[in-house]
C-alpha cells in the first residue's frame, strides 16, 4: 500500500501561532506529535510530545535527575502565561525536528524506516504538484504503519 493511501488529515499549527494553542491541539486531541506547518500548509516539523514535554522541565532537572526530585512543580498558570508569549517556532526544539516527507508512492516499509530512524511517530506525505508546487495529502501515522504491516492481507480493511 502507498503513502497516498495510508495518509489522513491531521491537525496542524504554524510557528507564528502561541505554544498554548499548540498544547491545546496536542491536548484536546491526543496527539502523538506536533505537526507545524508553513504558510503554504507545508511540514515545517514534526515533534514527538515527548520532546515538547523536556520544553518544559527546567534545565538543571534535565542535567541532573537528583535535582528534579527537589524541584516543585511549576504552578499551572504561571508555565501558562509563559507560554502565550511565545510562539510555537520560539518554543520548539531547536534541532533534529525538521520533517522527513516521503512521496505518495513510498511504500509502508519505507515510511516506517523514516519512522524509525527520525524517531517520529509519523510522516508528512507530500506530492509535487509540477516543478514550483507541492501540497501536502496527510501524514501517515506509526499506528497506521503498524496496522497495515501487520493485518492479514485478506482483510477488507487495512488502514
Amino acid at each position: 500500500m502507498s503513502a497516498r493511501d495510508l495518509a489522513t488529515p491531521y491537525p496542524s499549527v504554524t510557528t507564528d501561532e502561541s505554544a498554548n494553542a499548540a498544547i491545546r491541539l496536542l491536548t484536546e486531541h491526543s496527539l502523538p506529535a506536533l505537526l507545524v506547518v508553513d504558510g503554504r500548509g507545508m511540514p515545517y516539523a514534526v515533534v514527538p510530545v515527548s520532546q515538547l514535554v523536556r520544553q518544559l522541565v527546567p534545565e538543571p532537572a534535565l542535567d541532573d535527575p537528583l535535582r528534579a526530585a527537589v524541584l516543585r512543580d511549576e504552578p499551572s498558570e504561571r508555565l501558562a502565561a509563559g507560554l502565550e508569549e511565545q510562539t510555537v517556532g520560539d518554543w520548539l526544539p531547536r534541532r533534529g525536528f525538521g520533517p522527513r516527507c516521503v512521496g505518495p508512492d513510498a511504500t509502508a516499509a519505507q515510511i516506517a524506516a523514516v519512522m524509525a530512524r527520525r524517531r517520529i511517530p509519523l510522516v508528512p506525505v507530500v506530492e509535487q504538484v509540477d516543478d514550483k508546487e507541492a501540497r501536502m495529502l496527510g501524514v501517515v501515522s506509526a499506528t497506521a504503519v503498524m496496522r497495515y504491516l501487520i493485518t492479514p492481507s485478506d482483510s477488507a480493511d487495512r488502514r
